[in-house]
């Protein structure tokens, strides 16, 4: 791991959180979306859309479809972003990083929103999880913003053949 970025170490330890956790419940809104729709981890939308929007039986089967879409687009980003570091050129030029900053930008989104409506719902367990779920995905993109830029090493002699040639000199 000498030639690692901290970004990509950091992103292997949050996909290895996040691609599991989210697909099982992704799994099981799909298998039975009423009876997972609240289970602990979906139970502040589930309160917060039901209470808030009066939905109907096929409305919450609805939104639990959507949640688990939108945690299963997540979980493929984070799966992407680790098929791409597989490639040391990929790796060490920093071109898995496309990957993990979709990853983190929509599992932020949706982790905060489930904050809120967990906040709203009063839910304090449910709140607790999607706040250190959102912490944990900010972390990530903290590193990403603070971590220099790739550098490609370009040999001295190709350097010097790939510079642009002037002709300063003015006809007369």
């Amino acid at each position: 791991m000498a030639n690692w970025r901290m970004s990509s170490a950091n992103g292997v330890l949050i996909a290895a959180y996040f691609i599991p956790t989210w697909l099982l419940i992704a799994y099981r809104i799909m298998v039975s979306p009423i009876h997972a729709f609240y289970e602990r981890p979906n139970i502040s939308v589930a309160i917060f859309l039901s209470d808030y929007f009066h939905l109907a039986a096929i409305g919450a089967v609805r939104a639990a479809w959507l949640l688990a879409l939108a945690k299963v687009t997540v979980a493929a980003f984070f799966v992407v972003f680790l098929a791409l570091l597989t490639r040391p050129a990929i790796r060490k030029s920093g071109g898995c990083d496309e990957a993990l900053a979709i990853a983190l930008s929509l599992g932020s989104v949706i982790s905060f929103a489930s904050m809120l409506m967990a906040s709203q719902a009063g839910e304090m367990e449910a709140m607790r999880l999607h706040a250190t779920e959102l912490l944990l995905l900010l972390g990530t993109g903290i590193v990403m913003l603070m971590e220099k830029p790739a550098v490609v090493a370009v040999p001295a002699a190709q350097s010097a053949e790939s510079a642009p040639i002037t002709n300063y000199s003015r006809a007369a």
